[in-house]
């Protein structure tokens, strides 16, 4: 049985690891490590090494990083409701006998209500604990929230789509260092040029990547 596996090109991007030479536009099955098949779209050969044949391809799902991180987004946004009912539950359950305890009635030591009264207090102290924990659990599950929202937005070089935006972001990384060449006047520092320079050698490479992965 032939099985094509995963195996990862550059940062974010993984292609096919092939056995058998394919067409650009096949539809074939990947296995990952997990034994998770996948049916994927071939697009270009990118390496040939090994007896191997490598691809970049998408998925016919339509998933992408975009769309996992938006699944990222829904998974943790659920995670902070529930954490947020879970507090005010544990919250609503310290009310717990507020009638008496208003009434700040100490503790009557040796008394038979000693025992109950103390469980009481502890019982709502706990629960007012719990309370403040869950609410701790969902400010940690928004932060990701806010992580994972950024990255829906980001387009990276495991899309087709990378090729038309990165080479848009390197004419505009172009043009911004032709006129800071041209007017020093308009550099915020010294190494403002120096900067723009590495932007536009950092965007050839993911030009030079996505024409290999895309074009």
């Amino acid at each position: 049985m032939i099985i094509n596996t995963y195996v990862k090109f550059a940062p974010a991007v993984f292609v096919a690891k092939c056995v058998e030479p394919h067409e650009k536009g096949e539809i074939i099955t990947l296995t990952s490590k997990y034994g998770n098949e996948t049916e994927v779209k071939v697009h270009n050969l990118v390496r040939q090494q090994d007896g191997y044949y490598f691809y970049s391809f998408t998925r016919c799902d339509g998933m992408n990083s975009q769309v996992r991180a938006m699944q990222k987004v829904e998974r943790y946004q659920s995670y902070a409701d529930n954490a947020v009912k879970r507090s005010q539950k544990y919250l609503e359950s310290a009310n717990e006998g507020k009638d008496f305890l208003s009434l700040g009635e100490p503790i009557k030591i040796g008394h038979h209500s000693e025992k109950r009264h103390r469980a009481l207090i502890e019982r709502n102290a706990q629960r007012i604990n719990k309370s403040v924990e869950e609410m701790y659990k969902s400010e940690s599950y928004k932060s990701k929230i806010t992580y994972w929202e950024s990255m829906a937005d980001k387009i990276d070089l495991s899309m087709p789509e990378s090729l038309e935006f990165f080479e848009f972001k390197l004419a505009e990384a172009k043009e911004i260092h032709q006129e800071l060449k041209a007017n020093p006047d308009k550099r915020a520092h010294s190494y403002s040029l120096t900067y723009a320079k590495k932007a536009i050698n950092e965007l050839e490479k993911k030009v030079k990547l996505a024409k290999l992965l895309w074009a």
